[in-house]
């Protein structure tokens, strides 16, 4: 099973997305239902790919995907889950209090927005097509830092039209399939690396 000894608090969140979510519209209406195979599961797939004791950057969180599952899967991780809304970003604190999130972050801004901060990694899930991804979160990475992109079926296209925008960077791209160890179609994730810092 993909949460371990984190289940009790999945379930939590779970119960949190598939009521208050979908009742603020932040979360639509068929959501309830299919809360832990479409969002919980897939969202887990992700955690297996970030270091130990990373920054990460959740960017247009939303409800909290993938950034409060991840969080939940690894609490050796600080987690700042970015977002615009007022409204999501509420929801996201509630959260964050029920879960006892101590690590965890809302911070209420656009990823283009947010400066003075550098992170391991940023996390992104149904935000932008990759080549505006990029733009949003390459200013956002440490050196040698990584973008993990959960992108589906179309992953391997966005990947194949951001080789402009990845040889400007100097970064280098691949896409990862995770969790298969408990979903029957594995997450597809665009891994996105920044060059190193230079000696």
């Amino acid at each position: 099973m993909a949460f371990g000894s984190a289940l009790p608090l999945a379930r939590r969140y779970a119960e949190l997305l598939s009521t208050t979510a979908v009742d603020r519209g932040i979360l639509g209406p068929r959501e309830g239902a299919r809360i832990w195979a479409r969002h919980l599961l897939n969202c887990a797939a992700v955690a297996e790919l970030v270091p130990g004791a990373a920054s990460v950057a959740d960017l247009g969180s939303g409800a909290g995907l993938p950034g409060i599952v991840v969080a939940l899967l690894r609490p050796d991780l600080d987690m700042v889950l970015i977002e615009p809304m007022r409204r999501r970003t509420a929801f996201l604190h509630e959260c964050v209090a029920a879960l006892r999130l101590d690590r965890v972050e809302v911070v209420q801004t656009r990823a283009e927005q947010l400066t003075g901060r550098r992170f391991d990694v940023a996390l992104a899930r149904a935000v932008a097509p990759l080549p505006r991804l990029l733009t949003l979160s390459l200013p956002l990475l440490q050196p040698g830092g990584s973008l993990l992109a959960l992108k589906g079926a179309a992953g391997t296209a966005e990947l194949a039209a951001s080789a402009t925008e990845l040889a400007a960077a100097g970064a280098r791209g691949e896409v990862r399939h995770c969790g298969r160890a408990w979903l029957r179609h594995p997450a597809t994730v665009v891994a996105v690396t920044t060059p190193p810092r230079r000696p």
